[in-house]
C-alpha cells in the first residue's frame, strides 16, 4: 500500500468514527540541535540558566533515559517516521544538493495527524533531503520556514578552502573555530562545496546566508503566529531549532549574558523562546489541551571545544553510540494528563513520538510496515510505569548506501543493544550496568555470561527481522 492509499482510506475511516465532542490534543515538539544531556538546569548544568525549560520539568515529566540518534539527519528521520534510521535507509547526513531523501511512501507524523484535521507547521532545520520532493511541504506539513540542512553547510564553513580573499563572515567563523579548539586539520572542502545557505518558506528561497543572530527569534515568532492562527482547531508544531549546532549566533539581547560563553548564550535564548511559547499557550487557554515536548537530536559536538555542549556524566558525544552521543534530555508537559514534577528512568526514544501522537489523537497506525516506536501514553500518564521497550538498539549512523537499491552496503551497523539496566556493545563485547555505571567505565562482561548470551541472541533476532523489512531511500526524480 502506498502512502497516498493509506492516508486516503484512513482519513475516511477517521472522519466516520471520530467520537463527538472529543478534542484531539495540540502537539508541539521543540527539538534542539546538538544540545547535550548536561546542558539544562534540570539536568544538572551549573552554568546555563534555563528557567522556562526547568518549569516545564516541574509541570510535567522528565526522562533520564531518553534516546535520539547519534547524528542530525538520522535523528529527524527516526522522530518523524517512528522507525530506526536503518529501517528507512536514512541513517546518514545529507549534504546540500543531495540526490536522495526521505521516500514518498514514508508516513510521517504530520501526515497521520492530518487525518484528524490537524494544521501542521514545520519550523527550522529539516535535513532529510533538499530537493523539492523531499521538503516538509511534500511530507505532511502545510507550511515550513527554515533551513534545509545544518547551519554550518554554507560558504563560510571553516574547512572550506578559499579561492580568494576571505570576507568578514568567513574570517570570523574560521577564527572562532580556531579559538574554540576545533581541529581544522585533515579533510577540507573545495571552494564551491557549499552553496549559499537558503532560508526557505514552503518551497521558495526567501533569503540566502541569512543573519543567523535572528534565526531563533524568527523561528519563535513564526511559531507563535502559527499557534495563534490555529487556536480553534488541533495543530501540530515541529520547531527544530538550528542551534546550538555550530556556528553559534546568539541574538543581540543574549550575547555575552550566560556563564557558559557563546554556547550558553544560545541555550538561554532557546529557553526564553520556549517560555514565550508556553506563555502564549496559557494566554490562549490552550495549556490543558496541548502536549509540549522539549528534546535534542543527539549529544554535543565535542571537536568544537568551548562552543560544544556537555554530555554531563555520560561518556562520548555526537557521532558515537556511547550514551553521550545518543541519550538526550527530554521533557513532556501536558497539564491535567501528565502528572507534574515527575521523573522516570524508563527507556523511551524519539521513535516513540509517532505512535504516541497517533494514540493521543485516536489514529490507527499503518499495518503494512514495521514501526519501531511504542505508545508512551501509559508511561506518560502513570497508568503503567514500565517502559514499552524490552530492547533498545543503537546504530552506526555514518553508513553509506548503494545507489542502485538504497539499501545499506552492510547490515552490520547495529553497534549496541540495551535491555533494562544492561547495555552491550556488540563490536567490542563490552557490557555495562547503566544503573550503577552511567558513564560506561566498568566492563562487566566476564561477570554476566547469561546477560551477554541473552543480549546477543536478541540482537541476532532483531537484525534478521530488520534485514527482511528495510524500506528504501528515495532518489531525486528530476
Amino acid at each position: 500500500m502506498t502512502r497516498r492509499q493509506f492516508l486516503g482510506s484512513a482519513a475516511a475511516v477517521a472522519i466516520a468514527t471520530r467520537p463527538p465532542n472529543i478534542s484531539s490534543p495540540n502537539i508541539i515538539v521543540i527539538l534542539a540541535d546538538d544540545q547535550g544531556y548536561g546542558d539544562l538546569g534540570c539536568y544538572g548544568s551549573p552554568y546555563i540558566r534555563t528557567p522556562n525549560i526547568d518549569r516545564m520539568a516541574r509541570e510535567g515529566l522528565r526522562f533520564t533515559d531518553f534516546y535520539a540518534q547519534s547524528l542530525c539527519g538520522p535523528s529527524r528521520a527516526a522522530l518523524l517516521t517512528g522507525s530506526y534510521p536503518a529501517r528507512n535507509s536514512l541513517n546518514f547526513n545529507h549534504l546540500p544538493k543531495a540526490k536522495t531523501g526521505i521516500h514518498p511512501n514514508e508516513i510521517t507524523i504530520p501526515e497521520l495527524l492530518r487525518q484528524k484535521g490537524y494544521a501542521t507547521q514545520a519550523i527550522g532545520k529539516w535535513h532529510l533531503g533538499d530537493a523539492t520532493e523531499f521538503l516538509p511541504t511534500s511530507n505532511g506539513f502545510d507550511h515550513w520556514l527554515g533551513l534545509p540542512y545544518s547551519n554550518d553547510m554554507w560558504p563560510y564553513h571553516p574547512k572550506v578552502t578559499r579561492a580568494g580573499p576571505e570576507n568578514e563572515t568567513a574570517k570570523a567563523v574560521r577564527e572562532r573555530a580556531e579559538q574554540t579548539g576545533f581541529d581544522g586539520q585533515g579533510q577540507h572542502y573545495p571552494p564551491d562545496w557549499f552553496p549559499p545557505l537558503p532560508l526557505i518558506r514552503d518551497e521558495r528561497v526567501i533569503e540566502t546566508n541569512p543573519d543567523q543572530t535572528q534565526l531563533t527569534s524568527r523561528y519563535t515568532a513564526e511559531a507563535i503566529n502559527f499557534i495563534t492562527a490555529n487556536k480553534s482547531k488541533p495543530f501540530f508544531l515541529y520547531l527544530a531549532h538550528s542551534m546550538p549546532h555550530v556556528p553559534l549566533f546568539p541574538g543581540k539581547a543574549f550575547a555575552g549574558k550566560s556563564l557558559r560563553g557563546r554556547y550558553g548564550d544560545v541555550i538561554e535564548e532557546i529557553d526564553h523562546a520556549t517560555g514565550q511559547i508556553l506563555n502564549k499557550l496559557k494566554e490562549l487557554k490552550l495549556d490543558n489541551n496541548t502536549l509540549v515536548i522539549y528534546t535534542s537530536d543527539n549529544g554535543p559536538w565535542l571537536p568544537y571545544g568551548i562552543d560544544a555542549g556537555s554530555a554531563g556524566p555520560l561518556r562520548g558525544a555526537k557521532g558515537s553510540v556511547w550514551e553521550g552521543g545518543i541519550r538526550v534530555p527530554a521533557i513532556f508537559r501536558w497539564p491535567g494528563r501528565i502528572p507534574a514534577n515527575t521523573v522516570t528512568s524508563q527507556i523511551a526514544a524519539t521513535i516513540d513520538l509517532l505512535p504516541t501522537f497517533a494514540a493521543a489523537a485516536q489514529i490507527k497506525l499503518p499495518t503494512d510496515r514495521t514501526i519501531d516506536g511504542k505508545d508512551l501514553i501509559p508511561l506518560l500518564t502513570a497508568t503503567n510505569k514500565q517502559s514499552p521497550h524490552d530492547y533498545f538498539y543503537y546504530f552506526d549512523t555514518a553508513i553509506q548506501y548503494t545507489p542502485e537499491t538504497g539499501r545499506p552496503t552492510s547490515n552490520s551497523n547495529l553497534l549496541a543493544i540495551r535491555s533494562g539496566r544492561w547495555k552491550l556493545h556488540l563490536n567490542t563485547g563490552e557490557l555495562y550496568d547503566l544503573q550503577s555505571d552511567i558513564g560506561e567505565t566498568k566492563n562487566v562482561a566476564k561477570r554476566q555470561p547469561e546477560i551477554m548470551q541473552t543480549l546477543k541472541a536478541a540482537a541476532t533476532q532483531f537484525l534478521a527481522e530488520l534485514r527482511a523489512n528495510i524500506r528504501p531511500i528515495a532518489a531525486q526524480t528530476v
